[in-house]
């Protein structure tokens, strides 16, 4: 008679499995991250945007996420202080500009995805 003991190649599907189906509905949870944006994420732009739009990879909560735009010269905002989530579009986070002159500008944004996740950051545009 032969007694079998097992080894860790023999435990490890296991011990893999489990710890996989566990750790899986934390991947599944989402947080909302910007797709593109309206001027582009660092770009130099020859006429002054009237809008500012960024672009999620999910759907926002309108009352949670914020959006604004400051000149970098001395960080004062810039925008109309009209951000939102497109009523149409709930991936859609965009701001009203007036006329910007020349300089750089910084856009803050603060949202917070339909599951309950926070995420945010910024970014710079120029204009000419």
């Amino acid at each position: 008679m032969t007694i079998r003991i097992p080894t860790l190649s023999t435990k490890a599907p296991w011990i893999i499995l489990p710890l996989l189906l566990f750790l899986m509905p934390a991947a599944a949870q989402g947080h909302a991250y910007p797709d593109h944006a309206d001027p582009k994420v660092g770009a130099t732009i020859d006429m002054p945007p009237a809008v500012v739009r960024i672009w999620f990879d999910s759907e926002l909560e309108p009352l949670f996420s914020s959006i604004m735009v400051h000149a970098v010269r001395d960080n004062t905002m810039v925008d109309k202080r009209d951000g939102h989530v497109d009523s149409s579009d709930p991936t859609l986070l965009e701001v009203s500009v007036p006329p910007l002159p020349p300089g750089d500008y910084m856009v803050y944004w603060s949202v917070v995805a339909r599951d309950g996740h926070r995420t945010s950051g910024n970014y710079t545009f120029k204009i000419k």
